[in-house]
This record gives structure tokens, sequence and C-alpha cells, in this order.
């Protein structure tokens, strides 16, 4: 872990560093990884994500590694299961909303042919390329995201509004929202 400039958001976390350093705002094309951090972020709602990122081998473990083809087929027994696992965020709603996102998704491969192709349609298959300077300039939502939010819900998506899905385009890397001093801004 070097001294270099990062975003604001990146504190001192070994785990958090590591996050923004590899993966955050790097363009994710890959289906199954796609399901995972929209999931990811909607349980994210209300919380830090760094709460998420330590819990998130748990949720892997728990969400059968977010094969959405399996979670789709979901029992009431497992989604109980769900709910009563410590090691997770036990939130009903968003639990719940894990298998009904599985079935949206999977209609959108159906309908677009996969996921990725239908999400990096709101950007035109570029990463839009911000240019802000401190984190206080960054969005919290736009209306990208926006209208992502209500197309997502059009095919049945829970725990997909504006904000989220901004969040998501960042992490993503749908946008490019790190700060123009971070030593990441400039790898697309």
């Amino acid at each position: 872990m070097t001294n270099q400039t990062r975003c604001a958001w990146v504190s001192s976390d070994p785990l958090y560093i590591t996050y923004h350093d590899t993966e955050w705002g790097k363009p994710l094309h890959d289906e199954q990884k796609l399901f995972e951090l929209l999931i990811l972020e909607g349980f994210q709602s209300g919380l830090s994500w760094i709460t998420i990122l330590r819990k998130r081998e748990d949720f892997r473990e728990a969400f059968d590694q977010f094969d959405y083809h399996q979670i789709a087929q979901w029992t009431d027994e497992k989604l109980q299961e769900c709910l009563a696992n410590p090691k997770i965020i036990r939130n009903r709603l968003k639990i719940n909303a894990v298998k009904m996102n599985a079935q949206a998704f999977i209609k959108i491969q159906e309908k677009f042919g996969s996921f990725d192709r239908y999400i990096w349609e709101f950007v035109s298959f570029t990463p839009l390329q911000n240019h802000f300077f401190s984190h206080q300039e960054l969005p919290s939502s736009t209306e990208l995201s926006l209208a992502m939010s209500k197309s997502l819900k059009k095919y049945g998506f829970k725990f997909v509004g504006p904000t989220i899905c901004y969040s998501f385009m960042q992490a993503a890397g749908l946008v490019n929202d790190h700060i123009t001093e971070c030593f990441c801004y400039s790898k697309k």
C-alpha cells in the first residue's frame, strides 16, 4: 500500500484501499459480478460500503456465490435461512429482493442477450469520464442514474433507486468518478 493520492472516501483500512485500487471504477463486464455488485449496492443503502466489504465473503456464501440462476429458484426455506444468518445484513425486504432481482436479471438477459449489454448501453458502451477535483463535487445521483433506476424497476428490480444506481455506475466503471488527483483517475 503506497502513499499515493487516493479518493478522499478511502480510509486507511487495507480492505478499503485494496477495493479502491483494484476494483472501484474499473469497467466491469462479467455477468455474475455485475449481479453481485448490484445486489450489494442495494444492501449498502443506509450503511457504509466498508460494512458491505467486510461481509462480502459471507454474502457470497449465503447467496450461492451470487449464482443468479440458482437464486431465482430459491425456496421460502432458503429465504428464511438467509434471514437467520447472523453473518449478513438480515433485512427482510432486501433479502426477499435478491430472489426477485435474480429473476429480473434473467429477464433482461433473455431480452438483450446479456445484462452487460443492457447496462452498458446507458453510457453508449464507453465509460463516462468525469473531472471532479474533490469528493464533495461527486453527485449522489444523475439524470442517467434516474433513467437506469426507472428501467430496472420496469423489469422488476427492487432496491435500485437513483442513488443506488449511481453508486453502482461508479463501482462498475460506467462512470470514472476518481478525483482528478487520484492515481487511479487516468486508469479507465
